[in-house]
């Protein structure tokens, strides 16, 4: 039997539940399947799949935090103070973007893996990624140098990413 949300929340409400109990056990049958929730007007193609911020929030923060890196390893040679900052921003951008963007686009279905599991494959993946990016590197004119790899690494978050949007946006589209 298909409910909205608000019908499902009221059920719950109804049998005695607070709301923020109903809501906090709607969330975990949610969360472990026991349940579906299904957008009932889901983005047709890729643009509106990237206007959509609960859709493509994730693409936009990762695009947005390597645009940030690339800022700082420009700037911080002129302002010592940011230093600091692109090491924080660097660390996140080396060690868990890539690999990050790269599960998204492999696993584009939210039931594949598991928080934990996304979380710990992004890693691993940008610590096999980033290394074979700079070898590609090596063997330019550019060579292993922190603007050019940060520039590669964006290259390669933005190709990767807008693949996975691509990915996710079509198997929106299958479901309906």
């Amino acid at each position: 039997m298909k409910k909205t949300l608000e019908e499902y929340v009221e059920s719950k409400i109804s049998n005695g539940a607070s709301k923020a109990k109903a809501l906090k056990q709607v969330y975990d049958e949610a969360q472990n399947w026991k349940i579906r929730l299904k957008d009932p007007n889901p983005p047709k193609h890729l643009i509106e799949y990237l206007a959509r911020p609960e859709y493509s929030a994730w693409l936009w923060t990762t695009l947005s935090i390597s645009v940030v890196t690339i800022a700082l390893t420009a700037i911080s040679s002129h302002l010592e103070i940011l230093t600091y900052l692109r090491y924080l921003f660097g660390s996140v951008f080396t060690l868990f973007i890539p690999g990050y963007a790269t599960v998204e686009a492999l696993y584009p279905k939210e039931r594949e893996l598991s928080q934990l599991e996304r979380l710990a494959l992004s890693i691993g993946l940008s610590i096999a990624i980033v290394p074979l990016l700079a070898l590609i590197l090596n063997y330019t004119p550019w060579g292993i140098r922190q603007k050019s790899v940060a520039a590669l690494l964006t290259l390669y978050i933005s190709i990767i990413g807008l693949t996975a949007a691509w990915r996710k946006a079509h198997q929106l589209q299958k479901r309906t």
